[in-house]
């Protein structure tokens, strides 16, 4: 590697160093602006061993774009878009684009407090697994016992998790520390097919498969007291994790309007550098369509973590013998990742409505925010980062840099560096759910093939993408939790 500040080549294209924790992408050719990369000394190796870092040079040559194309630490391959990308666009002039937010609509982390600590769950974590198993609809294609009629899903793609507390599914108090209030505006049903429809209407209350989880964990270390106590963290405090999306509804979004778009590339007046990222204006009557649909989808994935998140209250009173009392579930936040919203930042010395496209991102807002409810006001939003299945994950939160460097964005997760099949043929012959065993974590899963995929080597480390954000101050590390228990589709 160059100097601090030298120019090297990575997967074909230059990236310049510019401090401790950024590189730069100069443009090139057809890009509009710069790309960011944030990264370390320890993971730079990674960058350009696959198509990742070309894609954040491809996202920069999308009209509207500002600022930058951005990449956090646990940036991969992606659709379109690396994963862990971030791109804002002006509303006149910008675009929008299906693989800016990802298959999985409103993919996203919940986080939820507990009375309870290791100590009351010791000796019973595989019962409590156990039951979780069976009560939470998990793998490809699972389904739920909610059967939704057409005229109440429509309700659901309208109202998100509220239609979810309506119904019984939690408490009002859920929906303040949901991002949004689990609610996106400007939904409308009437845009989406009915074959996402149909694929929706029986897969509510299910968590999916993949990297998509249920865990146990055990707060094991603080970092920022203060915010600690005002998170209702505590160590060696038992707390649930739920990962989860959108389902199949999402997934036939992101399809069919993908097909819509690349049908009418060569409509566009400006050349494309990849077809996956197929777009349209803002402004156009498909850029406001697709939005009208990404919104009911997200709001689907906001009602499915609700109901997931009520299922698990049930299941842990119930194995435990405990009252909703004694149990204390409470949820943290909820945070997206996948999505495109309206949002506004500074930009050139004034405040600017943008749409800002976050795909294995995570919003971290800073204090004194007006989008954040009053507990979090003068701590910043939670920012929730889930590692592989057998660490656990963080709990940091916003920080102001992140909301005049990056559009209020920090990274989502730890990011794979290994393909599914390439984990599969590295973890061939191993008894997954043993290693996880030997490491405390119980681990149970629908099919081997799941834990063959997600076996942690095939994440970076968590520890290191979380560094990063930290000492780049996109987000501030509070607390640090490990896996103790796991459920996977």
């Amino acid at each position: 590697m160059a100097g601090l500040h030298g120019l090297f080549l990575m997967s074909e294209i230059k990236i310049e160093r510019l401090d401790e924790n950024r590189w730069i992408v100069p443009p090139t050719g057809g890009m509009r602006v710069p790309g960011m990369i944030y990264s370390s000394d320890k993971m730079t190796g990674g960058i350009g061993t696959d198509e990742s870092l070309k894609q954040v040079a491809n996202v920069a040559h999308l009209p509207g774009i500002i600022n930058y194309s951005f990449a956090m630490p646990d940036m991969h391959w992606g659709y379109g878009f690396p994963i862990g990308g971030v791109a804002a666009f002006d509303m006149k002039e910008g675009v929008i684009s299906p693989g800016g937010v990802g298959y999985d609509i409103n993919c996203g982390v919940r986080a939820i407090t507990t009375r309870l600590s290791s100590s009351d769950i010791k000796g019973r974590m595989d019962n409590l697994v156990t039951a979780l198993f069976r009560d939470i609809p998990s793998g490809v294609g699972s389904k739920g016992d909610l059967k939704l009629s057409i005229k109440e899903e429509k309700k659901v793609l309208r109202e998100g998790a509220r239609w979810a507390v309506k119904n019984g599914y939690g408490f009002p108090e859920d929906l303040v520390t949901t991002e949004d209030g689990g609610k996106m505006e400007g939904a409308e049903p009437e845009c989406l097919s009915e074959r996402a429809l149909e694929r929706g209407r029986a897969q509510l209350g299910t968590l999916g498969s993949g990297n998509h989880f249920l865990e146990i964990e055990i707060v094991e270390e603080i970092f920022d007291e203060k915010r600690a106590l005002a998170f209702g963290l505590e160590p060696d405090q038992v707390v649930v994790v739920i990962h989860s999306g959108s389902r199949g509804l999402g997934y036939q979004v992101c399809d069919d309007f993908l097909a819509r778009m690349v049908k009418h590339i060569n409509k566009l007046d400006f050349p494309l550098p990849d077809r996956q990222l197929a777009c349209a204006y803002l402004a156009s009557h498909e850029g406001k369509e697709y939005y009208a649909a990404m919104a009911c989808a997200a709001n689907y994935a906001w009602a499915n973590r609700q109901l997931l998140m009520h299922r698990t209250r049930q299941t842990f009173e119930k194995t435990l013998g405990i009252s909703p009392r004694e149990l204390g579930m409470s949820l943290l936040y909820d945070v997206s990742h996948n999505i495109a919203k309206f949002e506004e930042f500074p930009v050139e010395g004034k405040n600017r409505k943008v749409c800002i496209h976050r795909k294995g991102a995570t919003r971290a807002f800073p204090p004194g925010h007006y989008a954040l409810p009053d507990r979090y006001r003068a701590t910043g939003q939670p920012v929730l980062i889930p590692g592989d299945m057998g660490t656990g994950s963080y709990i940091l939160a916003g920080a102001e840099t992140a909301f005049t460097d990056t559009f209020g964005s920090t990274c989502h997760g730890a990011g794979r560096v290994m393909s599914r099949s390439k984990a599969i043929k590295a973890s061939k012959g191993r008894s997954i759910r043993s290693e996880m065993a030997e490491r405390g974590v119980c681990v149970m899963a629908t099919g081997k093939r799941t834990l063959l995929e997600e076996i942690p080597e095939a994440y970076k480390k968590v520890d290191e993408v979380v560094d990063v954000v930290h000492r780049a101050g996109l987000s501030k590390k509070v607390a640090r939790l490990r896996a103790v228990g796991c459920i996977k589709g």
